[in-house]
C-alpha cells in the first residue's frame, strides 16, 4: 500500500458528524417520553447522547419501570417514527462534510456510513445528503450487534474487502468512538466529545484532511515485518 493509498476507507458516523441532527433526536426523545408521561432532563440529553434506537428506548422504559426488550419494541418504533418525521423536511450538513467527502472520492479513497440508527432514517438522510458518495451504508440491523460493539464497523470494513485497522472511523460520541477502536480502527472525534485517550479530537470536520488521515493509519512498507 502506498502512501496515496491510505486509509483504505474513511467511515463516517452519520447524526452529529455528518448532518445536524442531535437537537431533532432529543425533540423526538423528548416527544416520545411526554407521550409516555415521562419529562426528560438534561441528565437524561447526556445519557441519550449517540445511543441507538434500541438504547434509547430501553432508557426510557427503564425510566418508566418497564422492564425488559418486549415492552421497550414499541417505544423503538415511536422513536424511529418521530425522529424520521423530522428528517423529512431535510437534514443540514455539517462544516467541512462536503468537502471532506469531495476529498476522499477525488483522491480514490472510499467512504463507508456506519450509523446506529435504522435503515429508513439513514436511507432517508442519504436522499438529502447524496447516497453516490458513499461506498456503502451499514444501519441498525445490518450487524449482529450495534455500537458500542464493533460490530457495525468490521461489517463495513468486511463489505469492502479490507483491514479495519486500515480505516479511519469518524465518530461524535462516546459510544461510537468505543465501536470503531474495538473493530480496530483508528478515530478521530469530531466536537464537544471531548478528549479520548489515544484518539484525535477536531472541532468540526473542518480540521480533517488528506494527510492527518495517512497519518493516522501506519504504512505497511515502514513497519518492519517480525521473524
Amino acid at each position: 500500500m502506498s502512501s496515496g493509498d491510505r486509509p483504505a476507507a474513511v467511515l463516517f458516523d452519520m447524526d452529529g458528524t455528518l448532518v445536524d441532527t442531535e437537537g431533532l433526536w432529543w425533540d423526538a426523545c423528548v416527544e416520545v417520553a411526554d407521550g409516555l408521561g415521562l419529562s426528560l432532563g438534561e441528565a437524561d440529553r447526556e445519557a441519550l447522547f449517540g445511543l441507538s434506537v434500541e438504547d434509547a428506548a430501553l432508557h426510557i422504559t427503564h425510566a418508566l419501570h418497564i422492564a425488559g426488550a418486549s415492552g421497550a419494541r414499541p417505544v423503538e418504533a415511536m422513536l424511529t417514527d418521530a425522529f424520521t418525521t423530522r428528517l423529512e423536511s431535510g437534514v443540514t450538513m455539517l462544516p467541512g462534510a462536503v468537502a471532506l467527502l469531495e476529498a476522499l472520492r477525488a483522491a480514490g479513497i472510499p467512504a463507508g456510513l456506519v450509523s446506529a440508527s435504522p435503515r429508513p432514517v439513514v436511507d432517508l438522510v442519504l436522499e438529502t445528503v447524496g447516497g453516490h458518495r458513499f461506498r456503502l451504508s451499514v444501519a441498525a440491523g445490518d450487524s449482529a450487534r450495534n455500537k458500542p460493539a464493533p460490530d457495525p464497523y468490521l461489517a463495513a470494513a468486511a463489505r469492502l474487502g479490507v483491514d479495519p485497522a486500515a480505516c479511519v472511523a469518524i465518530e461524535d460520541s462516546p459510544t461510537g468512538v468505543a465501536s470503531a477502536r474495538s473493530a480496530g480502527c483508528a478515530v478521530i472525534v469530531v466536537g464537544p466529545a471531548g478528549a479520548v485517550s489515544g484518539v484525535t479530537a477536531v472541532p468540526t470536520l473542518e480540521s480533517v484532511d488528506l494527510p492527518l488521515l495517512r497519518g493516522l493509519v501506519p504504512d505497511p512498507a515502514a513497519v518492519t515485518p517480525r521473524t
